[in-house]
């Protein structure tokens, strides 16, 4: 396998660390194979919001597995779990399910172009939509890792129809629109930037691509695959008070299972085969196991006190974490139960402010957690994920960790 890895980040070649094996995982806890145990902060990267193995969601995994893996035609777990998402989410009327948050937007934005008959997409600087070939336009995560401007590999035709702005600048933006309003097909944003580390937007920012898209006829499009179901059971649109017309959902809603989904407006989806031109399928979309699987998640955080203990959580270990941090002149974001710690003195706010953070120091950062069985998410640029199962003891272990750490860099 390329690095050892079938995810680049997974190598851990930017922190200068072998990749870690783990062989087992337990509530916030993973042990690797040489035993090593880990209290663990990156959680699948956002996807264990109750951490990892819970009970109920093995019980529902188990008892669909009895009835079949695959079917290759509908079930009811389908209809279910679309049911439970478009109770909640309120930009979802229709969905459709599918394997990968990349699957989902590649399908979104295919959509809105069918839609709206018009080619250009505007994105921004740091966030990433998976590796679609017109997604890697300045993307984050990974990539921003990279040498190269996007990746290898892609035509320049294929980045052609792409604009990539900053993150929270108004003006680019209304640049852009007046330039190219009527040939931009959709805006698609991170309502919260995750793949840059955590960036939170400015209300105005999120406000004004809303005003604009309708203005123009372009349609919005809320990359929600981290954000959905992590910051609250309607996402980042019910949080920000924000409803685009098309959402992309992954990770958590699949319980840890491989899932993906894409939804909005019944009158866009309504273009989406078999019902209209828009093609899209795949053979394992809408899996009963995973379907299972995203249903007793769901379920588990329709509990009224589920968010309320897990924001109670996160508020205490973030207040005492930024008392930390704040003394080294190191920034924290956060928003609901994701944060990350900055190596800089500046506010981060796009990703020209994160470029500019010490990544030597964050790789030595990691290195220490590390060595001392804490385990964050492995770059500068990624998001740090708590969970409903990181106890009271977890917490305070890691922040006097990281205060031995802090002062030893």
């Amino acid at each position: 396998m390329p690095g050892g890895v079938n995810s680049p980040v997974r190598a851990l070649k930017d922190v200068g660390v072998s990749p870690l094996f783990i062989k087992k995982a337990k509530g916030p806890l993973i042990i690797d194979v040489d035993n090593n145990k880990y209290i663990d902060y990156c959680m699948s990267w956002g996807v264990c919001i109750m951490g990892h193995v819970p009970k109920c969601i093995v019980k529902g995994i188990r008892k669909a597995v009895k009835k079949g893996i695959t079917y290759g035609i509908p079930s009811p777990q389908e209809t279910v779990l679309a049911k439970i998402i478009c109770e909640h989410v309120p930009s979802i009327e229709k969905i459709r399910f599918v394997n990968s948050g990349t699957e989902a937007v590649m399908s979104s934005i295919r959509l809105a172009r069918a839609y709206t008959k018009r080619n250009k997409i505007i994105k921004f600087d740091g966030c990433y939509h998976g590796h679609a070939d017109h997604l890697l336009v300045a993307a984050g995560s990974g990539v921003a890792q990279l040498r190269l401007a996007s990746s290898a590999g892609i035509p320049d035709e294929f980045l052609s129809h792409t604009i990539s702005l900053p993150y929270n600048d108004i003006d680019a933006l209304i640049q852009v629109f007046d330039h190219f309003g009527n040939e931009i097909a959709a805006v698609i944003v991170e309502p919260v930037a995750a793949n840059m580390g955590v960036v939170v937007p400015d209300i105005k920012f999120l406000n004004k691509i809303r005003e604009l898209t309708i203005q123009h006829g372009s349609l919005l499009i809320f990359d929600e695959v981290i954000t959905g179901f992590r910051i609250g059971l309607g996402g980042a649109q019910k949080y920000f008070g924000v409803i685009p017309d098309l959402t992309t959902l992954g990770k958590i809603i699949g319980g840890g299972m491989p899932v993906g989904a894409y939804g909005g407006r019944a009158d866009i989806m309504a273009l989406v085969a078999p019902d209209g031109p828009m093609y899209q399928a795949g053979t394992l979309s809408g899996n009963p196991v995973a379907m299972a699987a995203g249903i007793e998640t769901l379920r588990c955080l329709e509990n009224p006190n589920f968010y309320c203990s897990l924001e109670k959580k996160s508020n205490y270990f973030f207040e005492h974490l930024g008392n930390i941090i704040h003394k080294a002149g190191i920034r924290l974001n956060t928003l609901g139960s994701m944060f990350t710690i900055f190596f800089s003195d500046k506010e981060i706010c796009n990703l020209e402010d994160v470029k500019r953070c010490n990544i030597h120091r964050f790789n030595l950062f990691f290195n220490k957690l590390l060595n001392n069985g804490i385990y964050i998410s492995p770059s500068q640029f990624e998001a740090c994920f708590l969970s409903s199962s990181h106890t009271e003891k977890d917490l305070n272990k890691t922040l006097e960790i990281i205060e031995k750490v802090i002062k030893q860099l």
